[in-house]
């Protein structure tokens, strides 16, 4: 059965409304039968730095921990990939049957188009892209 799990740092500082917000989120979307990993979109902003913030449920439905060591992410709206980074995310580490909130930057440079900032979503990229 999946759980939902924050990270230490996200546990001691988020606020109620988010936690309530990704509890409903996670209860509404913690079964799968489709995919190992799923991101699962809750909000989207920019920073003062014009990076693009993409917060997710990140969500490992397999029997394996998970974590970030150079993986490639796209970042689309509608169809079309607005940015493409690779992370390395040494806090971010997922055990099986294990959900969690985890935001993504991208930074400036890795941006296609400016984001709209709506309909967006997150995917690992393709491996010949």
């Amino acid at each position: 059965m999946q759980k939902l799990q924050f990270e230490s740092a996200w546990d001691k500082t988020i606020s109620e409304n988010d936690r309530e917000r990704i509890q409903q989120v996670f209860l509404e979307t913690s079964s799968s039968q489709n995919k190992d990993i799923e991101f699962t979109p809750l909000w989207e902003a920019m920073n003062h730095k014009g990076e693009l913030l993409i917060t997710v449920l990140v969500q490992n439905f397999s029997e394996q921990k998970i974590s970030f060591h150079n993986e490639k992410l796209q970042y689309w709206e509608d169809e079309n990939i607005v940015a493409e980074h690779s992370f390395t995310l040494p806090a971010l580490m997922i055990e099986p049957s294990t959900s969690m909130p985890w935001t993504f930057i991208f930074p400036t440079d890795s941006f296609y188009s400016h984001p709209l900032l709506r309909n967006g979503k997150i995917t690992f990229a393709e491996i010949n892209s």
